[in-house]
């Protein structure tokens, strides 16, 4: 899917679409992003249900933040975390990465974040997508 999205001419779809600019900008934006850390998975529980599950070995909850403005989902290293002093161990190797990051997740206009829970290094954001009742399909009387 990565590919396709790379190939798209977004003048093209611009022509079939009014009030999207934004959307593809941004879409795009994030197809061309080469961050890679840290690894996440999204799942489609349920109809209307998301979760987003990121890996964050070695940290906890006071190292995280997670915020959402203008549809968009940020989770990234909590600004304490930059001036905390690494502890007086001498690591032979350090393979758990303790680093860095900004993550960035595009939601609809309809999706809210209903919570989240960090246990055993994995993160886990709940999402839902809140259908309001005049976007719901409806049947329309002929007279």
């Amino acid at each position: 899917m990565v590919n396709s999205l790379a190939h798209l001419d977004p003048a093209r779809v611009k022509t079939y679409s009014i009030g999207f600019d934004r959307m593809f900008d941004r879409l795009l934006d994030d197809v061309h992003s080469t961050q890679n850390y840290p690894p996440y998975n999204i799942i489609h529980e349920q109809d209307n249900k998301y979760r987003i599950e990121i890996a964050l070995a070695g940290f906890d909850k006071n190292d995280i933040q997670i915020e959402t403005k203008e549809n968009v989902l940020v989770i990234k290293t909590n600004d304490k975390l930059l001036n905390k002093e690494d502890d007086d161990q001498e690591y032979l190797h350090r393979g758990i990465s303790k680093r860095h990051f900004e993550r960035k997740f595009n939601l609809a206009e309809d999706v809210v974040v209903n919570g989240a829970s960090l246990e055993h290094g994995l993160l886990v954001i709940d999402l839902e997508r809140i259908i309001p009742e005049e976007k719901k399909p409806r049947l329309i009387d002929i007279k």
